[in-house]
C-alpha cells in the first residue's frame, strides 16, 4: 500500500521552529542555525511522520531519501563514504535517555531501521514509565532526528562535553560540566569513562572554549534560562549538537530566576512565572537524595510532603517518650484519631495503613509540616505484636524506616536526606510576590506554635483556627470528656469553668503570638463522641458512646447544631475569647461551621452579642450555598469549607472514597482528578460562583475566603483567583506555594486583559 504523505520531513535550513512538530531537540536545533551557530547539518522527521508511522506502519521513506540527498550534496559525501549520520529522538517535552539512540550510521537502510527504532522507543517500558511519572500524554510523540556525525574521538584536538550555564545545583553563574578528551558522547553520558572538568578543555583547546563560553552566554540569553549544552569538538571545530532549558534543584531555580531578574534577562514577573510550586517545595521540607537508588518497600497516598526517617513506633505515648530522649521516630498506626495528637507532634513522620488525603492523619501532618504517608493499605499492622508486615517482609517497633510524603513511597532503613535553608533569593521572590498578588494568602493555626509558623512562611494572618485541636491536650481532653459525661448542672458548670479557663490560656498564647496579625477563630465543629476514647473498657464511657454515635457523623451532630442543643459550649469559647482579648489585643473574627440557615446563623449572633466580634460562617453545605443571599445579610464573612462541601456535593465519604474506588474512577478515565485535592471546577466550583454571585448581590463588599484543603493546590487557587476571592487560608508550609501561584494568577490576568485592550484597540483602528 502506497501511502501519500505531506510534507513531514524537515530540513534544519527549513526554519521551521514549531515543537511540537519538530520536538524540542528539533526545534532548537533549527534555532541554533538561524542563529548562525555551529550546528552539524541535519533534517527531522516530524511528529505528523510518527503519527502516521504508528497508524499504518510504514514511513515516508521517498521524503527521507530526498532530505538524506540534500545533506550528502550540503557535505560533499555520500552516506558510508565518509559521511555517517546519528539518529536520535526528539519530543515536544525533554526527556532525556528514555529513548534510543543510534550512531554512526553509514547506509540508507540501516537509517531507515534507526528511524524506526527510535520511534518505536516511545512504547518502551521505562519511557511509559516517565511519561507515566511526569504527566506526559502519550498522544504527543515525537520526531526523530537524522544529523551528520561529528567525531570526538578522531585525533587529540577532539572530545566531546556536557555543560550547564550556571551550576544546576546551586544555580551560581558561570559553566558547570564535563569533558572527555578523544570521545564521542554516548561514552559520556554511559559512564564508562571518568570525565574531567571543563577546565581541562580550556588548557588542551583554549580556542574552542572561548567560542564554547560565548556560544553559552548566546543561547542563555536567547532563550532567556539557564541551558544544558552538548558539543563536540572535531579536530580542534566546535559543534553544538543540541541545547535545552537545563534540570535544575529548587533551589537552583530560585536563585537562577532572581539572578536573572537583576541581570535584565528576565523582568520580575518572568521571573516569578519561571517558578514552579516543586522549586519552593524543595526548599521547604527535607527530601531524599537520589531516591531512584533505593527500592521502597510499599506505596500509600503522598498526605504531606518532605521526608522523615525514624524508629518505628506504634503509640502515640512513646513517640512522646522518645522524643524527650531526642530520638527520632515514624508512628505507625491503622489511622489517626484526636488522642494520638501528641505521638503525632512528638514524631518526624507518621504512617498509617487507612485513611485518605483529608484523613484526620492528613489534615493534621500537613498542618504540622509533618511528612506522612497515608492508605497504605498494603500494611497489615499488628499493634499486639508492635510490628507491621508487607509481602512477607517484617517491620518491628524500634526497627528504621524512611517515609517519603512526596511520593508516597516507604522505604527500611534509613535513607539519606537533604535539608535546606531558605535562601536570600527565596526570600526576594517571595518579597515580589507578596508586591504582585492581590489574593491574600493566610494560615491555618491552632496553637501558637503553628502561628509563629505562618508568620515564619509570611502570612497575611489566621484564616482558619479550629478550636478543637485546643483539646487535644491531657488536661483539656480530661476536661471535655467529663463535660460529656456529666449528668448535673452543677457537674457541667463546673467543668465549664475549668474548660473556659484553659481556652484562655490557649488563646492568651496565639493573641501574643500574632503580633498584631488577624486570625478566625472557628468555633467547635467535632462531634462530641470523638473526644471520648473508643477502646475504653469504662461502662459508663461506653454507654455515652453509644448514645453519641451516628451513622454518618459527617453529616450529624455537629458544628452549630451543638450551638442550638448544647449553647453553652459557645458561650464558653465565646467567653474565654473575649477575656483573652483583654488582657492580650489581637484583631479576632468568629467563625460558625455547618451553618444551613439564616435562624441558625442568628441563633449564634445572640449568643455572640454585646462581644464586639465580627460573626462570620463556613460555606460548607449545599444549602447554605443556595441561601448565600439572605445569609450574606446577617453574615459578615464567608469561608467556603471546600472538604466538606466537596463531600456534600459529590455524595463521597472522603474517608471511604479514596480507599475503595477513586483508584477505578482515575484508571477508568471517569474521574481525572482527585476532588479532595483539586477542587471539581463543574460542580463544586460552579456551586460556589452561584454563591457568591447572589452573596455580593446582596453584599457587594462581603469578603470571602477558602480555608478547605484546595485553599493550598495551586490548580485550585487559580480558579478561586477567577471567582474574585479575597483569600485562601492553608498550612502554614503551604504558604510560600500558595503566595507564588497567587501572583502568577495575578500576571497572568494582567497580561490577558493587556492583550484583550489591544485586540479591541486593533479593531478600532480597522473600523
Amino acid at each position: 500500500m502506497t501511502v501519500t504523505y505531506e510534507k513531514v520531513v524537515y530540513s534544519f535550513e527549513d526554519l521551521c521552529e514549531d515543537k511540537k512538530l519538530l520536538g524540542n531537540k528539533g526545534a532548537n536545533l533549527v534555532t541554533m542555525v538561524k542563529m548562525g551557530l555551529p550546528v552539524p547539518p541535519g533534517f527531522a522527521v516530524s511528529v505528523d511522520a510518527w503519527k502516521e508511522y504508528k497508524r499504518t506502519g510504514q514511513l515516508p521513506e521517498q521524503a527521507i531519501e530526498d532530505a538524506l540527498s540534500r545533506l550528502e550534496r550540503r557535505m560533499g559525501r555520500k552516506l558510508g563514504d565518509g559521511l555517517a549520520v546519528s539518529v536520535r529522538s526528539s519530543a515536544a517535552v525533554s526527556m532525556p535517555g528514555m529513548m534510543d539512540t543510534v550512531l554512526d550510521v553509514r547506509d540508507n537502510s540501516t537509517m531507515m531501521d534507526s528511524i524506526r527504532k527510535v520511534f518505536d522507543s516511545w512504547e518502551t517500558p521505562r519511557a511509559i514509565e516517565y511519561r507515566r511519572l511526569n504527566n506526559i500524554s502519550a498522544e504527543m510523540g515525537l520526531a526523530s532526528i537524522v544529523q551528520a556525525m561529528v567525531f570526538g574521538n578522531r585525533d587529540e584536538l577532539s572530545g566531546t562535553g556536557v555543560l550547564f550555564t550556571r551550576n544546576p545545583s546551586t544555580g551560581e553563574r558561570g559553566l558547570f560540566g564535563e569533558w572527555l578528551q578523544g570521545a564521542l558522547g554516548e561514552e559520556l553520558v554511559s559512564g564508562r569513562r571518568t570525565p574531567q572538568p571543563l577546565d581541562e578543555m580550556k588548557k588542551m583547546l583554549p580556542d574552542a572554549y572561548r567560542q564554547l563560553e560565548e556560544v553559552a552566554r548566546t543561547l542563555e540569553q536567547h532563550f532567556k534560562d539557564m541551558q544544558d549544552i552538548e558539543f563536540t569538538v572535531d579536530s580542534g571545530k566546535l559543534y553544538v549538537l543540541q541545547t535545552r532549558n537545563g534540570k535544575r534543584s529548587g533551589q537552583a531555580a530560585v536563585k537562577i530566576a532572581v539572578d536573572m531578574a537583576k541581570e535584565d534577562i528576565l523582568s520580575q514577573e518572568d521571573a516569578i512565572l519561571r517558578m514552579t510550586p516543586d522549586d519552593l517545595r524543595s526548599i521547604i521540607y527535607p527530601h531524599i537524595h537520589m531516591p531512584e537508588r533505593y527500592q521502597p518497600l510499599t506505596r500509600g497516598l503522598n498526605a504531606s510532603p518532605g521526608a522523615a526517617t525514624g524508629i518505628v513506633v506504634f503509640y502515640p505515648e512513646e513517640a512522646a517518650i522518645r522524643a524527650k530522649k531526642n530520638e527520632d521516630t515514624i508512628l505507625v498506626r491503622p489511622e489517626t484519631s484526636p488522642d494520638d495528637i501528641q505521638g503525632i507532634a512528638a514524631a518526624k513522620g507518621v504512617l498509617t495503613s487507612r485513611g485518605g488525603l483529608t484523613s484526620h492523619a492528613a489534615i493534621v501532618t500537613r498542618a504540622m509540616g509533618k511528612p506522612s504517608v497515608i492508605g497504605a493499605s498494603q500494611l497489615e499492622i499488628d499493634l499486639k505484636k508492635e510490628q507491621f508486615s508487607v509481602n512477607n517482609v517484617v517491620v518491628k517497633k524500634g526497627d528504621i524506616i524512611t517515609v517519603d510524603g512526596d511520593t508516597g513511597y516507604v522505604y527500611t532503613g534509613a535513607l539519606p536526606l537533604i535539608e535546606t535553608e531558605a535562601t536570600a533569593e527565596f526570600n526576594t521572590i517571595m518579597s515580589w510576590c507578596d508586591d504582585l498578588r492581590w489574593i491574600g494568602v493566610m494560615g491555618n493555626a491552632d496553637t501558637a506554635e503553628a502561628v509563629t509558623q505562618v508568620r515564619r512562611f509570611g502570612g497575611d494572618g489566621i484564616g482558619l483556627c479550629r478550636t478543637e485541636r485546643q483539646f487535644n491536650t491531657p488536661e483539656a481532653l480530661a476536661a471535655i470528656r467529663e463535660f460529656i459525661l456529666g449528668e448535673t448542672r452543677e457537674e457541667l458548670d463546673k467543668v465549664l469553668q475549668r474548660l473556659r479557663e484553659l481556652q484562655k490560656e490557649d488563646f492568651v498564647a496565639i493573641f501574643k503570638a500574632l503580633q498584631g496579625m488577624p486570625a478566625v477563630i472557628r468555633l467547635l465543629d467535632l462531634p462530641l463522641h470523638e473526644f471520648l476514647p473508643r477502646d475504653s473498657k469504662d461502662s459508663r464511657v461506653r454507654e455515652r458512646i453509644m448514645r453519641l454515635m451516628e451513622v454518618n457523623p459527617m453529616m450529624g451532630h455537629r458544628g452549630v447544631r451543638l450551638a442550638i442543643t448544647n449553647p453553652e459550649i459557645y458561650k464558653m469559647q465565646i467567653d474565654a475569647i473575649l477575656e483573652a482579648k483583654r488582657e492580650v489585643e489581637a484583631n479576632i473574627s468568629l467563625m460558625v461551621p455547618q451553618v444551613i440557615t439564616l435562624q441558625e446563623l442568628l441563633w449564634v449572633r445572640r449568643i455572640a452579642e454585646g462581644s464586639g466580634l465580627k460573626v462570620g460562617m463556613m460555606m460548607e453545605t449545599v444549602r447554605a450555598c443556595m441561601r448565600a443571599g439572605p445569609l450574606a445579610r446577617a453574615a459578615d464573612f464567608f469561608s467556603f469549607g471546600t472538604n466538606d462541601l466537596t463531600q456534600a456535593v459529590f455524595s463521597f465519604s472522603r474517608e471511604d472514597a479514596e480507599k475503595k474506588f477513586l483508584t477505578t474512577y482515575f484508571d477508568k478515565g471517569i474521574l481525572q482528578d482527585n476532588p479532595f485535592q483539586v477542587l471539581d471546577v463543574k460542580g463544586v466550583g460552579r456551586l460556589m460562583e452561584t454563591a457568591i454571585h447572589w452573596a455580593r448581590q446582596e453584599k457587594p463588599n462581603l469578603v470571602i475566603s477558602v480555608c478547605g484543603e484546595h485553599a493550598g493546590d495551586p490548580r485550585s487557587i487559580e480558579v478561586f483567583y477567577r471567582m474574585d476571592i479575597d483569600y485562601v487560608s492553608c498550612s502554614p508550609f503551604r504558604i510560600p506555594v500558595a503566595k507564588l501561584v497567587a501572583a502568577q494568577a495575578s500576571i497572568k490576568d494582567k497580561r490577558e486583559h493587556k492583550a484583550r485592550l489591544k485586540t479591541l484597540t486593533q479593531q478600532e483602528v480597522k473600523c
